[in-house]
């Protein structure tokens, strides 16, 4: 069934901010320049975030990143370093990154509603202290981000509530969906001839087992 969108559409902040009610002074406020020290405590603690950039067009992504507590190093009240971890070689944050410098990041921590939410800068890099010093296994990651921030301020936890994302009883069976190599193979299957071989492995999930 199709539906109609409403071609109502609001034509500038005032216009949109009339429909909702001021923020209060706090919130206004709340805003850092600098990872003071929840911030720090905050990223210490968190196993998971998600980075969001643009190439140059402004054309957006967001992207997962994820491994334990601490993977994200604080290196003063200015940058944090991300190192980045074996995944599918699409390098999208990266390349993006090389054409515009902006970042968003928001952090989890795991039975936390509220969230961290730094905005700012990054470089690609790959020092090579920081890389050793991210090392897993004796693995060291091929590059990393070095991200300035330039603001920094918690965000309430509604979201995270009003989605049930910590409940176990909110978790869905694995069957609800099929498994990744499922999905790819339907989605990838008119162009099966031009992948050739690579179209045999796509229900492997070893890749899973190998994290670093």
């Amino acid at each position: 069934m199709s539906v109609g969108i409403d071609p109502t559409l609001f034509s500038d902040s005032a216009e949109l901010r009339d429909c909702y009610a001021e923020p209060r002074e706090t919130v206004k406020r709340k805003v850092m320049h600098r990872i003071e020290e929840h911030a720090r405590r905050f990223i210490e603690l968190s196993p998971f975030c998600c980075i969001g950039t643009a190439d140059a067009d402004g054309r957006q992504d967001v992207s997962p990143r994820g491994d334990i507590p601490g993977f994200i190093r604080v290196l003063d009240e200015q940058r944090l370093f991300l190192p980045d971890r074996p995944g599918n070689n699409r390098l999208d944050s990266m390349q993006n990154l090389l054409q515009n410098p902006h970042i968003g990041m928001i952090f989890f921590i795991p039975g936390f509603f509220d969230t961290l939410r730094v905005n700012g800068t990054a470089v690609v890099a790959a020092p090579a202290e920081l890389l050793e010093a991210s090392a897993v296994e004796g693995k060291l990651p091929k590059a990393g981000l070095i991200v300035h921030a330039d603001e920094v301020f918690v965000h309430c936890g509604r979201a995270v509530k009003r989605g049930r994302l910590w409940d176990p009883d909110a978790q869905h069976d694995r069957s609800a969906l099929p498994r990744i190599g499922e999905v790819l193979r339907d989605q990838l299957a008119p162009v099966a001839d031009e992948i050739g071989e690579g179209m045999n492995k796509l229900g492997d999930e070893s890749y899973m087992e190998r994290l670093y």
